[in-house]
């Protein structure tokens, strides 16, 4: 046949290559048009068609929630806008359980310090945080969070220092008159060691004091190595005794040890639980029991925080503080010395018991991390801001003075940067920022602030800095800093370590015992530039 347009265009002739084919479309029966009809889809109990669509399967929403590690305040948002996620899931272990809850315990498992737990002792863990499997993933982030529990870490001690990877390989090296660096010898190490005896051993977290150090395992064992004594670092009235290489600490067999801290007259461990335990320092009621300075057993913190769980403690010379979990938010408690108005009480009068520090509710902020330098503290909240206070000589608590402040005061020189960790040493603040730019100051001596560097690396070592500034020489090394650790002694020159989010560590400070883990050159003691330490923590 023939098709010609109505346009006027050239003839196209459609040819038959063969007859069968016509005939056969010819003869065909016409096919039905398609009928698109509208899917319903499926939802959960009640609901109404098309709520949802993937309630058809609640747990592929569960292994997105727990795969994507949900916030557990998004989880709680998720349950509370959505009946979805609020109403039973019918999953085991508790086929009461949301799928809120779910994903949260189900993250909850996924750290090394729950998965031992008993049934029974996750129940009465639960109870503990508030009642919510939610609540206790939030416990277990805030710990991670404040001292990196479970990731790598680098202390920078007196003297001597320790390296933690992600893998919870220790390394040591710096001053061992002691035999604090664990590789049963006593002689210096500039060069990072792992301590061999530890193989097989995964350490979790670390501390570090004068002539001492202290590790925990991701089964909550304490091994402790040199000064055998956990009080009178410096005085001379204990610590005879030493032990140059890892020693389970028997006393705490019985506690699911997750954090250490070492102060000058005393130490203290949190448990898994949140209960703080001391020891030494006890003869005068300081720390709410009396017991001889010797005395190494484990003494449970009396008072507020009994039936409160703590998240994080950080000592300071002589006093400590407490960053205490409640459903409502964190708060922070002291006790111990007062001088200088450490305790932040506006005071400076010692506390026995653990005494909440009332500014913070003031100040509208909900602290997040704690740090306690010798003289000084300092909290990081949940908005960024930070606040000093204690002693200010030197300018450590950026407050452009060198007064003493008796309550948290913020750092209004730090008001257009939202912080993520704090650190705290002898006169001397470091601040991390969530972007990795880091500030400090505060002493300036050892080269520790990392300012004013000369290109000798020496600079201006006695240099004080009353307000935060940039840490130059660290942005220049172009990578992003997550820990910061200082060294907390007012009995040894301070060293500074960063340590970046790709596992690089960089040090700087006094290395006059070997522990920058750098060969210093002849005749030189301190480094003022951060430089790369041969050891990768990722």
């Amino acid at each position: 046949m023939d098709a010609t347009t109505t346009s006027g265009t050239p003839t196209i002739q459609y040819r038959n290559i063969d007859q069968s084919i016509t005939t056969a479309i010819v003869v065909a029966t016409p096919l039905p048009q398609p009928t698109f009809l509208r899917q319903q889809r499926h939802c959960f109990g009640d609901s109404t068609p098309g709520e949802f669509p993937l309630s058809a399967n609640p747990s592929v929403v569960l292994h997105i929630l727990t795969a994507c590690d949900f916030d557990p305040q998004d989880l709680a948002k998720l349950e509370a806008t959505c009946s979805f996620f609020s109403q039973p899931a019918n999953y085991a272990p508790d086929f009461e359980l949301s799928l809120s809850e779910l994903a949260a315990l189900d993250m909850c498992q996924k750290r090394a310090i729950f998965k031992p737990m008993t049934t029974e002792q996750r129940q009465d863990f639960k109870q503990r945080c508030g009642g919510s499997w939610k609540l206790v993933l939030r416990y277990l982030l805030a710990g991670e969070a404040c001292y990196r529990r479970e990731k790598s870490q680098a202390i920078a001690g007196p003297g001597h220092s320790i390296a933690v990877t992600s893998k919870g390989v220790v390394y040591s090296f710096g001053s061992n008159n002691s035999g604090q660096l664990g590789h049963d010898k006593t002689e210096e190490e500039w060069r990072p060691r792992p301590i061999r005896t530890l193989q097989g051993i995964r350490i979790i977290q670390a501390a570090a004091g004068a002539g001492r150090t202290m590790l925990i395992s991701d089964c909550g064992k304490v091994y402790a190595f040199g000064k055998d004594s956990f009080g009178e670092a410096e005085l001379g009235v204990n610590g005879s005794k030493m032990v140059a290489a890892p020693k389970l600490v028997e006393s705490l067999k019985n506690i699911f040890v997750v954090q250490a801290a070492i102060g000058n007259y005393f130490t203290a461990v949190l448990s898994r639980e949140g209960r703080v335990y001391t020891f030494s320092w006890g003869s005068d009621g300081k720390l709410g029991h009396h017991t001889d300075l010797s005395d190494l057993e484990p003494h449970p913190l009396l008072g507020a925080l009994e039936d409160i769980p703590v998240v994080q403690i950080a000592a300071g010379h002589c006093y400590l503080l407490c960053l205490a979990f409640q459903p409502s938010g964190m708060s922070v408690y002291s006790v111990g010395c007062g001088l200088g108005g450490k305790l932040g009480h506006g005071t400076r009068t010692d506390e026995k018991y653990p005494r909440l520090i009332e500014q913070f509710q003031l100040l509208n902020l909900q602290p997040m991390v704690i740090a306690a330098g010798a003289w000084h503290a300092a909290v990081v909240g949940r908005d960024g801001r930070v606040c000093t206070w204690g002693w200010g000589r030197y300018g450590c608590l950026g407050h452009g003075n060198e007064e003493c402040e008796l309550v948290p005061k913020v750092v209004e020189a730090l008001s257009d940067v939202k912080a993520a960790h704090v650190a705290t040493g002898d006169y001397t603040t470091f601040v991390v920022s969530d972007d990795g730019d880091v500030y400090s100051f505060g002493c300036g001596e050892s080269d520790s602030l990392g300012h004013n560097a000369g290109n000798d690396g020496q600079g201006n070592r006695h240099a004080n800095v009353l307000n935060p500034e940039l840490v130059t020489s660290l942005k220049q090394i172009d990578e992003r800093v997550v820990q910061i650790s200082l060294t907390n002694s007012v009995y040894w020159n301070a060293h500074t370590f960063a340590l970046t989010k790709s596992g690089k560590l960089y040090a700087f400070g006094a290395g006059d015992k070997g522990q920058l883990g750098i060969q210093l050159a002849t005749n030189q003691t301190q480094r003022g530039n951060p430089e790369r330490v041969d050891i990768d923590l990722s």
